[in-house]
């Protein structure tokens, strides 16, 4: 009965291999090196695997000397059959210090063990990106050939190959596997990698129009699925008389860039390309495109494209191979084993379907049927009434599930119920939104209880309309004004952008107010608060740009709520409604523009950048008309005719003009 070390066991390749190793019958004990940090995945997968009585977890580290496993261990792997080391990072974009650690230290750090163990032989997992840009074939028993080493990835594993040639103290055998992509059968992959990379931007042109397609000849690929990989390495690690040799675990046939696009354009539901653009025309455009990378711009607005699909520039110089990889020997080695590699268009849909379920970075972005709503949990703040309330039942009605956030947890449940009675789905969370120890406790809740949270609708605020004269001994009032509608909300979005950027999908909407957009007196607290929260949004916006987290900034005009029952005046004003308001709000969820406002909003705004001095005259002029209220501390009784609720005719003529903007 042959026995085991296997590292890497919990990667993709590692986990196929070890399933394969299980299903044999002369298979003995099987030791697999785990990290701490992966001891509860390796037991997950075990649960599903076949003889699992014959594995032994042995904590360990390929970045430790020895593997960092202990004495005891040691002792016990004595003279262990095969040491299979598939821990490595395959990752072309790691940069060079990541990329060392991990392949190459490992690598080494696997050889002393081996030689310690007096194990039976080295089996060392490279890749044939060791090739480098040799041009030609390139046969199992090249390896250092004069080819150039294009990333830290191609550096490092020629590097961790060079290491078992030159320095191991036992038996090895050496194979390289090609792009490796999920399993032929059940499509199971996990990570994005290789042709993955492209898999979004094929999504995205199912939605044009269709028309012939032609793509560019841009050199041949070698793709080849997990569970060939797995099947031929256990073939080829238990086959007598192999040592000392490279094998290719590639695609006997290249497939070239056409052929590619369209296995997975068909899977897709997309056109597919007629022709290839020739490679004697594609390569000086190619070229051409290298040059360009040089004017300044070119490269940045490239890359921009390139992040906003999710893929990596690097890629594009590594994604076809320049060598044509032979693998005569391990066909011979393979005769009669009735391993095969598949044709790729035999299983492309397979390996489709499984990212479009799992893997798809952009997933979380598709809606129900209903609409854009449909499905989406959507945090609401200020949920108990007014504008956030009325936002609630919409959402409600178009597909979406309320998360309903106050203070007053009775009047949420109300709510709730209301939605639940008219057949919708709601949730209540009381929460003190200025108190970081509730919002943390109800951010965490909320994860735990739904499968996500995908939108937000910052509308909790708190107004103060108070002149600068009345509150020179109230700085509480800038406090109490930033405390709800600045430190609130930006600790709310805090707490919810980690699980929106790991979704790659968010959408936060801030209920701002028309008074940011220009000079409202009387407001140096409320508006202040408010034009801090658009400025905060302004900037964490493009910094999560590329996960597809947004922000829409909705100026708010005079709405009829509880909020301005205190200022007498505006009983004379014209406002909307909760439910109007509402609409603006909705419209953000919906279409998640940047910003949503009135014309009389814009005017203002840009009245102000054009003539300042003109805008602050006029402003001035409604500082004096409209007085402050009696409940803000004002002795003054206003000049407006008969009473609060009557105007005089510059008062209403200034309304007017302004029309919901905040006196």
């Amino acid at each position: 009965m042959a026995t085991y070390l296997v590292t890497g066991a919990t990667g993709l390749i590692g986990r196929h291999f070890v399933q394969e190793l299980l299903t044999r019958p002369d298979t003995g004990t099987v030791w697999l090196l785990v990290r701490e940090q992966s001891q509860e995945r390796l037991t997950t997968l075990t649960r599903s695997w076949p003889s699992a009585e014959k594995i032994k977890p042995i904590l360990g580290d390929v970045s430790q000397p020895a593997l960092g496993v202990s004495e005891a261990a040691i002792a016990e792997l004595s003279g262990v059959d095969h040491v299979v080391h598939l821990a490595a990072l395959y990752d072309v974009t790691a940069d060079d210090e990541t990329s060392i650690a991990a392949n190459v230290d490992g690598t080494r750090h696997v050889i002393e063990l081996a030689a310690r163990l007096d194990a039976g032989c080295l089996h060392h997992v490279s890749s044939v990106a060791v090739a480098g840009d040799y041009k030609g074939k390139f046969t199992e028993d090249m390896f250092d050939s004069g080819q150039r080493l294009v990333t830290p990835y191609h550096r490092t594993k020629f590097e961790s190959e060079r290491l078992v040639r030159t320095q191991s103290d036992v038996a090895w055998r050496v194979y390289r596997p090609a792009i490796v992509v999920g399993d032929s059968a059940t499509g199971e992959m996990d990570k994005i990698d290789g042709p993955y990379y492209f898999f979004p931007a094929l999504a995205r042109l199912k939605s044009l129009p269709a028309v012939p397609l032609v793509v560019p000849d841009i050199g041949d690929t070698n793709i080849v699925p997990v569970d060939y990989v797995a099947k031929a390495l256990l073939h080829l690690v238990n086959a007598p008389g192999l040592d000392g040799r490279a094998f290719h675990l590639v695609n006997p046939e290249p497939q070239s860039a056409k052929e590619v696009f369209n296995a997975f354009a068909r899977a897709a539901g997309t056109a597919t390309a007629t022709a290839s653009l020739d490679r004697r025309l594609t390569e000086p455009l190619v070229g051409l495109a290298r040059l360009a990378e040089h004017v300044p711009g070119v490269t940045l607005a490239r890359d921009a494209v390139l992040d906003r699909l999710g893929i990596p520039p690097v890629l594009l110089s590594t994604l076809t191979f320049e060598p044509r990889f032979a693998s005569v020997e391990t066909r011979k080695a393979l005769a009669g084993s009735g391993i095969e590699v598949p044709q790729l268009s035999d299983y492309a849909d397979v390996l489709w379907r499984y990212w479009r379920e799992h893997l798809d970075p952009f997933r979380a972005r598709k809606h129900g049927e209903r609409g854009p709503l449909d499905g989406r949990r959507v945090v609401v703040t200020g949920a108990s009434s007014g504008i956030g309330r009325a936002t609630a039942l919409k959402i409600a009605e178009a597909g979406g599930v309320p998360l309903l956030v106050a203070r007053r947890a009775h009047e949420l449940e109300d709510l709730r119920d209301e939605i639940v009675a008219a057949g919708g789905t709601a949730y209540a969370y009381p929460c003190d939104l200025t108190d970081g120890e509730s919002v943390d406790k109800i951010v965490a809740q909320m994860l735990a209880e739904q499968p996500s949270v995908d939108m937000l609708v910052n509308n909790a605020g708190r107004s103060i309309r108070r002149s600068v004269r009345l509150s020179y001994d109230r700085i509480h009032d800038y406090e109490r004004a930033m405390a709800i509608n600045y430190f609130g909300a930006v600790r709310l979005i805090l707490a919810l952008l980690p699980h929106m950027t790991e979704r790659r999908f968010g959408h936060v909407v801030n209920v701002s107010s028309i008074g940011v957009q220009g000079i409202a007196p009387r407001f140096s607290a409320y508006v202040a608060s408010k034009a801090a929260l658009d400025a905060f949004s302004k900037i964490v916006a493009t910094e999560t740009h590329g996960a597809g987290v947004t922000f829409t900034t909705v100026h708010m005009p005079l709405v009829r709520t509880p909020m301005i029952r205190p200022t007498k005046i505006y009983d004379a004003f014209p406002t909307r409604s909760p439910e109007q308001a509402a609409d603006m709000v909705m419209e953000a969820l919906v279409k998640r523009p940047k910003q949503i406002g009135t014309l009389e909003g814009r005017i203002i705004q840009s009245a102000y950048a054009v003539a300042p001095d003109l805008v602050d005259a006029i402003a001035y002029q409604g500082y004096r008309v409209f007085p402050d209220s009696t409940a803000a501390g004002g002795s003054e009784k206003p000049k407006l005719g008969k009473g609060d609720r009557h105007l005089s005719r510059a008062a209403s003529a200034l309304v007017r003009l302004t029309r919901g903007f905040h006196w």
